[in-house]
């Protein structure tokens, strides 16, 4: 999200809700760890939460998606944003306010361009017919400085099984029109300004939403 192709990109808001995907003719499964009272974190954009319905078809029976974070406001996106910049401050103190941003926004989206207060993005993983998470290699949200970079999907360092659970996830998610943010396994958007820069488009379809 550092690079500035990715701000450059215009928003043409198609005006689409927020709906909860635990609702409607096929729920999702959402898992509470980022819940909050308002529920918004079960929330996406209607076509996004559609398309992940498409992409939870891709996948091997057995196996369904996790829904751990959707749509996220921007007062907490601000928050998010600034308790990783500090922490970078404290491991760099010799860094510039600019490389902190830029380091930052690597791992956590500013606020204005943030696909989660879009809600055009989510953070899921795979778990089989009980209801147990499969190996990802690394926690969700994981950072790229405690994890020694396992985090990036692509990583190295991680086991055969779980290099093969993130392979079904990332391939169920782009067939169904989503693009993997490189450096978080788990983050996926449709829509958003990354999505069109990826994608060739010349806007994005849903820019920063207030929750009411």
């Amino acid at each position: 999200m550092a690079d500035p192709r990715v701000a450059a990109i215009a928003v043409r808001d198609c005006g689409e809700p927020l709906v909860d995907v635990r609702s409607g003719p096929t729920a999702l499964l959402v898992d509470e760890r980022r819940s909050d009272p308002d529920g918004a974190f079960a929330h996406l954009r209607q076509r996004v939460r559609d398309q992940l319905l498409d992409a939870q078809r891709q996948l091997p029976e057995g196996l369904r998606l996790l829904v751990v974070e959707g749509y996220r406001p921007p007062a907490l996106q601000q928050e998010y944003f600034e308790r990783y910049a500090q922490s970078l401050r404290a491991l760099h103190p010799n860094w510039t306010p600019q490389e902190v941003r830029t380091a930052a926004s690597r791992y956590v989206s500013p606020p204005e361009i943030a696909p989660h207060s879009a809600g055009a993005a989510v953070d899921l993983t795979l778990v089989d017919a009980v209801g147990r998470e499969l190996d990802m290699g690394t926690a969700m949200n994981a950072n790229p400085e405690d994890s020694q970079g396992a985090c990036f999907t692509d990583a190295p360092n991680i086991s055969a099984t779980a290099r093969s659970n993130r392979a079904m996830l990332t391939h169920g998610m782009t067939e169904a029109g989503f693009v993997n943010y490189a450096t978080e396994w788990w983050h996926f958007s449709l829509g958003d300004r990354y999505w069109a820069l990826l994608k060739g488009r010349p806007a994005a379809l849903y820019g920063p939403k207030n929750w009411t």
